[in-house]
This record gives C-alpha cells, structure tokens and sequence, in this order.
C-alpha cells in the first residue's frame, strides 16, 4: 500500500511535466522490486503559500514522501529510496542545473495495526492473482 505524495511549489507547473514525474517515479517504485503497483498511489499537489529560503520567488521546491507499510528490511528501504530519488533527480536534471530548485525525499513506515485497508484493484488489474 505504498503512497507517493509529491508536494511542489506552484510555480514549477510551467516548468516541470508533474503528471509525467508522477509516471516516472510509479514506473521507479515498480522496478524496485519492493513495491507492488496493485497497492501503489502518487498523488500530487501545488502548495498554494509557500515562502522559499529568502522568499525570491523564482525559487522552487519538490518534496516526495514515501509511506509505507512496516515490514521490509533496512536494504530494501535504502534500495527503493536510493533507486526512485535517482528517478526524480534525472526527472528533474533540467530544473537543477538552470535554476534555484530544491528537491527532497523521505521513507515512512506505517505501523499495520493502525492502519486498515481493504481493495479491489487486484481484481482489475491485468495478471494480478492476489
């Protein structure tokens, strides 16, 4: 059930495909191995106020957080954030290199026994048996 949440400042939508990062980094959590796309969810959202270091409003962030539920081990964890932060960053090369821009990631884990879910995506899902 791992969630993807992509919050940005609102003036990187002229300069920054947000639908086509959040392809990028589902297509990443994916090829990681650790992460099962029947339970994956990107979202993303434009920060309505934000104030940026000394407020000059070319500057830019990106903030990804990654929430997911206990139980993979420490090398799994640092493999999957190691592996879909290299996506964002080669997502986002264009922005780092010509612009004042701040990208950032962060893992969580959910503890299970405060967190239910339920779903029936697997059944719509082409080749999922679980």
């Amino acid at each position: 059930m791992p969630h993807i949440q992509i919050d940005y400042s609102p003036n990187l939508e002229p300069r920054l495909d947000v639908a086509g990062l959040c392809r990028a980094l589902r297509d990443a959590a994916v090829a990681t191995g650790v992460l099962p796309l029947a339970g994956l969810r990107l979202r993303a959202t434009a920060c309505t106020h934000v104030v940026i270091a000394d407020g000059n409003p070319d500057h830019a962030f990106l903030d990804i957080s990654l929430r997911l539920r206990a139980g993979r081990s420490p090398e799994a964890k640092a493999q999957a954030t190691a592996q879909i932060f290299a996506a964002a960053e080669a997502f986002c090369a264009d922005l780092l290199a010509t612009s004042s821009f701040m990208l950032s990631f962060e893992l969580r884990e959910i503890d299970p026994a405060l967190s239910p879910k339920t779903s029936s995506i697997r059944r719509y899902l082409p080749g999922e048996t679980k």
